[in-house]
């Protein structure tokens, strides 16, 4: 089981937090700024997806999946930016315990922010995170292969290919191929930040 104090997860140059309801309008400004970017790599979304009403009962899900030790949905942002605007999330989900304790990864980044290092920097947070704090073994990544960025940044972080799933998910409208990859606790390439820490908080990870 997870420590139950929310996560908050400092870089030297991200914050992540886990996002209370009262945040919704920054989710929404986040996919729709990036509705276009994201299209490719994720399932159609309803038009419902977009608004303040549909991310305040995500956000709230979202808390219960992390009470309930089913996954750890967070946002990103800049330690410099006064307005602490969201440039991405990292999440894990499908958490299972028991003799397999392992989970699935899943991201995405700011168009604006991309070639920057940003998402490297906070899926080594996470992946700490994973590992030191709920104490998985196995995390789980896929790719569809035309996606480079995504396969040379998890061979970066140390994944390795396990296989190739045809047909896999349902992303943008048909049904598309993708890479497996794995991470395995003790295998992580990441090089920790001197100043990258976890910081347990009581409250849900407000972005002040």
């Amino acid at each position: 089981m997870p420590d139950l104090d929310y996560p908050r997860l400092t870089t030297a140059r991200l914050v992540l937090v886990l996002p209370e309801p009262d945040l919704a309008d920054r989710m929404v400004d986040y996919y729709r700024r990036n509705r276009a970017h994201l299209a490719p790599w994720e399932p159609r979304r309803a038009e419902e997806f977009l608004t303040v009403e549909w991310w305040e009962r995500q956000l709230r899900a979202n808390l219960r999946e992390f009470e309930e030790d089913r996954g750890v949905r967070l946002a990103i942002l800049r330690r410099d930016d006064p307005t602490q605007r969201v440039i991405g999330v990292a999440n894990i989900s499908n958490v299972v315990r028991g003799a397999f304790q392992a989970c699935h990864l899943g991201y995405s980044i700011d168009r604006e922010c991309e070639g920057q290092g940003y998402m490297r920097e906070a899926l080594e947070a996470l992946i700490r995170y994973a590992f030191r704090k709920l104490h998985l073994h196995r995390i789980l990544a896929s790719y569809q292969p035309e996606n480079g960025r995504s396969e040379v940044l998890l061979e970066r972080l140390g994944f390795r290919h396990e296989g190739y799933a045809v047909a896999y998910l349902h992303i943008d409208g048909d049904w598309r191929d993708h890479v497996l990859t794995a991470l395995v606790a003790g295998d992580e390439g990441a090089r920790e930040a001197p100043d990258s820490r976890v910081e347990p908080t009581g409250e849900a990870g407000g972005l002040e």
